[in-house]
């Protein structure tokens, strides 16, 4: 009887290891992984880098800016002679945002300018988390995680097309700006 349990302990550890390490990388862990890595930069920005003249948002607009805590960016620069690591990168990236967890929220953008990808992770009526994923070719790519509390998406959709309206305080965006120069 004993050696039954043991063995039924031993092996539900042994399924549990085996399913948390095929989960594959996740995009918070690529993020880590990267930080301190030649030709990668991450900057964790204030909200206050973005405000708007909060008599022209609408409710759901206001309630989506009021729902951001926390804007975390890593961004990969494309250097002369880095075209092979730059693609690899990207590639990894494109496929952790593949998984199905990652729901699209909106796509924009072109090949020859660059293009804009964003998703989400959470509930149709809750993000836990909006990840901003854009690409220039010629110039690298970058991540933007946005982390906030009872983000709705239709919402976030909204704010998002109000950025034409927003003042960005590009003194806090030098970090991001300068390193893609």
């Amino acid at each position: 009887m004993k050696q039954s349990i043991m063995k039924v302990i031993i092996g539900s550890f042994l399924v549990t290891a085996f399913l948390s390490c095929n989960q594959g990388p996740t995009l918070q862990s690529y993020i880590v992984d990267n930080q301190e890595t030649n030709n990668f930069t991450t900057i964790d920005l204030p909200t206050s880098v973005v405000s708007f003249d909060e008599s022209k948002l609408s409710d759901d607009q206001k309630q989506a800016y009021e729902s951001v805590k926390r804007l975390n960016f890593l961004g990969y620069s494309m250097k002369d002679g880095n075209e092979a690591e730059y693609k690899a990168e990207l590639q990894k990236v494109r496929s952790i945002l593949k998984d199905k967890k990652y729901k699209e929220l909106m796509r924009m953008g072109n090949n020859e300018e660059g293009k804009v990808l964003i998703k989400y992770l959470g509930t149709e009526t809750e993000i836990d988390e909006l990840i901003v994923f854009g690409n220039m070719n010629d110039q690298g790519f970058g991540i933007l995680r946005v982390l906030g509390k009872n983000m709705q998406p239709k919402n976030m959709i909204k704010l998002v097309e109000g950025m034409k309206d927003a003042n960005i305080d590009e003194d806090q965006l030098k970090g991001i700006t300068e390193f893609f120069k």
